[in-house]
């Protein structure tokens, strides 16, 4: 497993005839979250379904849980910054918000539908439903995210 540091690049400018120190912006790749990492945030979304479905996989959801916490604050430290502008817009909380909506409103539809979800294929096939959309709205945010602090000039691309 590689880990992709951000290394402060300074360069001198001129200025008045003496030159001073400038620190560049990080580029997009350096602030992009790899893609394995979606795959933790898919199984975590889904776990409700999953622990549904499958009751003693909790200690695996919870280890899960330990090491995607314990790879966010070490592998991938750089890139908590993209995370904290990230949770800043408001695209991203919105998205959070769709995805718990997402999830009650099916079951609250289902339900009144007399379809509620109660086997273990039911809960296994919205687990993987959540996991998916999970997955493409976090793209999602990271692409709009990313293209917008290379707007902003924050970062470069």
């Amino acid at each position: 497993m590689t880990s992709t540091t951000i290394t402060k690049r300074t360069s001198t400018v001129p200025t008045d005839g003496e030159a001073r120190s400038v620190e560049a912006r990080p580029t997009v790749a350096e602030l992009r979250l790899p893609d394995w990492y979606f795959a933790f945030e898919a199984v975590l979304a889904g776990a409700y379904d999953l622990i549904s479905a499958f009751p003693s996989s909790w200690p695996a959801l919870v280890a899960l849980g330990v090491v995607n916490l314990t790879v966010s604050l070490t592998v991938l430290r750089t890139r908590l910054k993209l995370a904290k502008l990230m949770w800043r817009g408001k695209g991203t909380r919105r998205l959070a918000f769709a995805l718990l909506g997402v999830r009650i409103g099916l079951h609250v539809v289902l339900g009144l539908l007399g379809l509620a979800i109660g086997g273990t294929l039911g809960h296994l096939a919205l687990g993987l439903l959540m996991s998916a959309l999970t997955i493409a709205l976090l793209v999602h945010a990271q692409r709009t995210s990313l293209r917008a602090l290379v707007a902003d000039g924050r970062v470069l691309a």
